[in-house]
């Protein structure tokens, strides 16, 4: 005889959490799991593969003297690309300097202050300008200011990169805003701020890091194009003259990688995958770059 507080032990039964090994539930999973890991290293392979053989090449082209001397003339031994870099570093700046903040406003307006069917057509125009290739831009570049100013030069290859980067910039700073959630903007005007003063001193301030991000992509991406700035900076053997720095050609590395990476010369195929090297290095620095801001979000 039992009483209500009473239990019996076969009442209670030890359920096993462990999935049977042999269930077709299992074995899908595990095939699919094995599926997507195989097409993950497939994807990865290639980018492996393309590293070892560019710095196995670029390395051994690499010395302190690259970074200060010029191009060399064909089967003439040393030489660098310093001109180059300072070209590269030239033009990226002047292409920043345009696209950062016409895109962090543009991306303003369109998240904090135009919700309506006008801020719809602005971010698809940006898409569909993000997917313009880049020599067309360089031809409209090349039409607009080359022909205008009768010169192939810095100004021209900046202005060809900011087009590149303004789109770049427009969509991360946009969607940067967004995740910034509501209750940081009801808070500030809950404390007497406008809407002005909610934008600039709380909801960009938060989304800081994210937009560095996408700066550091629209840079790495400017400084290795090629084709805009075979239309607008053409290339040159000589260091910049400061004294009309940006109204004459300019050197760049990516186009210093073209030039040298077809000719038949061994000492300017040499120096082609030197070049080529930096630029990877860096790509990767600006990508080390945005994991960092990334990381430090404080939304």
């Amino acid at each position: 005889m039992t009483t209500p507080n009473s239990v019996k032990k076969s009442d209670f039964e030890v359920v096993s959490l462990k999935r049977n090994p042999t269930s077709p539930r299992t074995l899908f999973g595990l095939v699919m799991s094995s599926i997507a890991g195989l097409f993950t290293l497939l994807a990865i392979i290639p980018l492996f593969i393309i590293l070892t053989y560019l710095i196995t090449k670029g390395i051994s082209s690499l010395s302190l003297s690259v970074f200060s001397e010029l191009p060399p003339p064909p089967l003439v031994e040393g030489g660098g690309f310093g001109n180059a870099m300072l070209g590269t570093v030239i033009m990226v700046g002047i292409g920043a300097l345009i696209s950062v903040p016409l895109g962090i406003m543009a991306a303003i307006y369109l998240s904090e202050f135009n919700e309506g069917r006008i801020s719809d057509w602005i971010r698809f125009a940006t898409n569909v300008l993000s997917g313009v290739p880049s020599i067309i831009v360089g031809v409209f570049a090349y039409s607009a200011i080359v022909l205008t100013t009768k010169s192939y030069s810095a100004w021209a290859g900046g202005f060809a990169l900011s087009i590149l980067m303004l789109p770049i910039i427009v969509r991360t700073t946009d969607e940067s805003l967004k995740l910034v959630p509501q209750d940081v903007r009801q808070a500030s005007v809950g404390v007497g701020a406008n809407r002005y003063q909610t934008v600039l001193r709380v909801v960009l301030p938060a989304a800081l890091p994210a937009i560095i991000t996408g700066i550091t992509l629209a840079v790495a991406r400017a400084a290795g194009e090629t084709a805009p700035l075979l239309f607008t900076a053409l290339f040159t053997q000589f260091w910049p003259n400061w004294d009309n720095l940006l109204m004459e050609p300019t050197a760049s590395l990516a186009v210093l990688v073209y030039n040298f990476a077809i000719v038949p010369f061994a000492n300017q195929q040499e120096l082609a995958w030197g070049a080529a090297f930096i630029l990877v290095l860096l790509v990767l620095a600006t990508s080390i770059i945005s994991r960092v801001a990334t990381a430090k979000r404080t939304y």
